[in-house]
């Protein structure tokens, strides 16, 4: 959602002044401070500093952030440390990875607060409540207004679009084996062809010229040409972000224009939900249940859109004009039922690899 989402956000919303811990296996001294407790995450990870030290002054805790790259590597490590986790409280799991770390035994059961005010169909694991969910997001392809109208060409509406010769070395997504937006793309096109076609799609792709890039900040920071945070200097009109990719190259402007540089092909998009959930070992449980209830509280989720450009899963949250005016609305993202990524996920991106990346 990364998000931006779920994720720009990091590198344009640098208003945290968190401290960041070693990345040691098992914490620090400070870890073990019954008045701090430890959030592992995503680089993305961001929220307003006024938000942040309310929830300090209210409970008494100060937080402290370990960030672990992309939510997919981030992911990856929650689950070798197991039963002795880095931090307390771990958020940054999505729907496509979240049946890893259940299956595991990574997180702890609790039910925070404000769950009540969370539909029913994002709460994935109702009954134990080993995960909260927090946000949601849809990855999609986004394009350079600006390239697009230069060339006097189209951009891509839909997946096959992308495949198609007019558009050959144009689009960058990410690392379907480490980045959640990249397995989420990889996802979609399963979700479109289906199990037996999704590989000669990659194929295509592939010999269309896609580049993979290693995780979302360097795709759309370094690559993509669109990015306000880049400059211009990537090369890539088409990156793989999420529909609320475009509030985040206009936030800031003294005078924003009528319409967002970026645009969105809707046709391309999945749909992500993140959660957050307590790591089973964790020196502060209290500290970590108070920062879950933090996390699903009202003033976080409406902090949420301008900070990581997701949106919140509360129904009772408000979005900003901002979000509303320059986002995009995707009225019929792709999914894939979570038990089929279980189940698949595995040899999926061991597939994808052998496509696209070697």
């Amino acid at each position: 959602m990364k998000k931006h989402a779920r994720r720009a956000a990091a590198a344009t919303t640098a208003v945290l002044t968190l401290a960041v811990l070693a990345t040691a296996c098992g914490g620090s001294d400070d870890s073990a401070d019954s008045k701090t407790v430890t959030l592992v995450t995503h680089d993305s990870f961001a929220v307003s500093k006024s938000v942040l030290k309310d929830f300090e002054k209210r409970s008494g805790y100060k937080v402290e952030v370990l960030r672990g790259g992309d939510a997919g590597a981030a992911v990856n490590q929650a689950v070798l440390n197991k039963g002795n986790p880095q931090g307390d409280v771990f958020f940054g799991v999505d729907n496509t990875l979240l049946s890893r770390p259940l299956d595991k035994g990574v997180f702890a059961p609790y039910e925070a607060e404000g769950l009540a005010k969370v539909p029913g169909r994002l709460q994935a694991d109702p009954e134990k409540h080993r995960v909260t969910p927090v946000d949601t997001g849809d990855v999609c392809v986004n394009y350079d207004r600006r390239w697009f109208a230069d060339k006097k060409l189209d951009p891509p509406r839909t997946l096959q679009d992308l495949a198609k010769p007019r558009y050959k070395d144009l689009l960058v997504t990410e690392d379907a084996a480490n980045s959640s937006p990249g397995l989420a793309f990889l996802l979609a096109s399963v979700a479109e062809f289906g199990e037996d076609g999704w590989q000669d799609y990659w194929k295509k792709l592939r010999a269309n010229g896609a580049e993979v890039a290693g995780s979302w900040e360097q795709a759309y920071n370094d690559r993509f040409s669109g990015s306000r945070e880049g400059k211009g200097k990537g090369d890539k009109p088409l990156v793989v972000s999420y529909a609320s990719s475009p509030p985040a190259e206009v936030m800031g402007e003294k005078n924003p224009p009528e319409q967002a540089p970026t645009g969105v092909a809707n046709g391309t998009c999945f749909r992500q939900t993140e959660y957050a959930g307590l790591l089973r070992g964790a020196k502060n449980t209290e500290g970590g249940q108070a920062l879950l209830d933090f996390l699903l509280s009202k003033r976080f989720q409406e902090d949420l859109p301008l900070k990581m450009f997701v949106n919140p899963v509360r129904e009772d949250a408000r979005l900003p004009e901002l979000f509303t005016k320059y986002g995009e609305t995707v009225d019929d993202p792709a999914t894939v039922a979570p038990r089929k990524i279980a189940e698949h996920r595995e040899q999926w991106i061991k597939t994808w690899t052998s496509l696209a990346v070697k």
